[in-house]
């Protein structure tokens, strides 16, 4: 009886032991395959990367926190993406800015090369203007292609509000283009609440990103050890 009583802690750490190696191998895994995409959504929220980064490792340790919490696989990822826009919020609502990169123009550009990086900086630099749900909603709906109503879950809105404010942000960009002198209706359409029947989508433009003055990072690291000690 007393050799049971000895063997049972000494088995209990080994199951402790071997769910924590699991838990670390499937977190590394996810990071490796889904940091660059959850990267990408944290500078499209940030619009620079060096918040985007930091976005990407708070989003990465609460998720890693949050592992054996979220059950299934398919939970973790709309968890990260979760902790991504409540965190970029909350640092919005503090007026907390990084620094912005600088962009960089390519060597010889051709007219139409450097008027396609004008209006890819002005709609950038009016997206970045925008009040902070209707910037979350332009970001979710038509670059990360959430549904409406993953984008009013995701916000914690109703698929009304999401509505609305995609309407009242596309409009305010197609103005401050067109003060520009930057034809809106060519990239920022924006629907007419009142249409029925044949109604099109609104659609942002599908330009690329502005250009990276370093490279992409590598994948992040698993959190080590000491986050676990710090969640609880």
């Amino acid at each position: 009886m007393e050799g049971d009583s000895e063997a049972a802690p000494v088995s209990a750490d080994r199951d402790l032991h071997v769910v924590a190696n699991r838990v670390d191998d499937e977190f590394r895994d996810f990071v490796s395959a889904r940091s660059g995409a959850l990267l990408r959504t944290a500078y499209l929220l940030a619009g620079d990367w060096a918040t985007a980064e930091d976005l990407l490792q708070t989003a990465l340790t609460k998720t890693y926190l949050a592992w054996r919490r979220l059950g299934r696989i398919e939970a973790v990822e709309p968890y990260a993406r979760r902790v991504l826009v409540n965190t970029a919020t909350s640092w919005w609502r503090r007026r907390w800015h990084g620094e912005r990169p600088t962009e960089v123009l390519p060597e010889r550009a051709a007219p139409d090369e450097i008027e396609a990086q004008l209006e890819r900086d002005a709609l950038w630099r009016h997206v970045r203007a925008l009040p902070t749900r209707q910037r979350a909603v332009l970001v979710l709906r038509f670059y990360e292609d959430l549904s409406e109503a993953q984008t009013a879950t995701l916000l914690n809105i109703s698929p009304g509000t999401v509505k609305s404010q995609t309407f009242r942000a596309l409009n305010a960009l197609r103005q401050r283009l067109a003060a520009e002198g930057i034809d809106p209706d060519s990239g920022v359409p924006v629907p007419d609440p009142s249409a029925t029947g044949s109604h099109r989508e609104p659609v942002l433009p599908t330009r690329p990103l502005p250009t990276r003055p370093h490279p992409a990072p590598a994948p992040a690291p698993a959190p080590r050890p000491q986050f676990a000690r710090e969640g609880r």
